[in-house]
């Protein structure tokens, strides 16, 4: 017996073929294995909108920073972020922020400008 992917809407385990999609039995959804690897590599901001390499992206709360004295303020600016794809601790923007220099940012706390 062949070992299907589990269902990415509802996390069923009863998936199978059908040509070259996938089918959920329980939910109705139906997606391709190529699709599946593609979504995983999307990094989005905290609206949905995707992210690319060399976006600016402002900064939707204040953010407390580990051995400093001051905060990273609401609205601030981030010109040219770079992403990083699967990274372990969840920051997955490396950026440079006036007045604090090179910063990792979880893109859950950012929106693109």
């Amino acid at each position: 017996m062949e070992n299907y992917p589990n269902c990415p809407k509802c996390n069923s385990e009863y998936t199978y073929e059908d040509g070259t999609l996938f089918v959920c039995p329980e939910c109705a959804h139906e997606w391709s294995q190529t699709a599946e690897v593609a979504e995983e590599d999307v990094i989005k901001d905290a609206n949905g909108n995707v992210l690319t390499d060399g976006d600016a992206v402002t900064v939707i709360k204040d953010l407390k920073v580990k051995g400093s004295s001051s905060s990273i303020k609401i609205g601030t600016k981030v010109k040219s972020i770079r992403l990083i794809p699967g990274a372990a601790d969840g920051h997955d923007i490396e950026c440079k922020i006036d007045g604090f220099g090179a910063m990792k940012l979880k893109s859950s706390v950012v929106k693109k400008a």
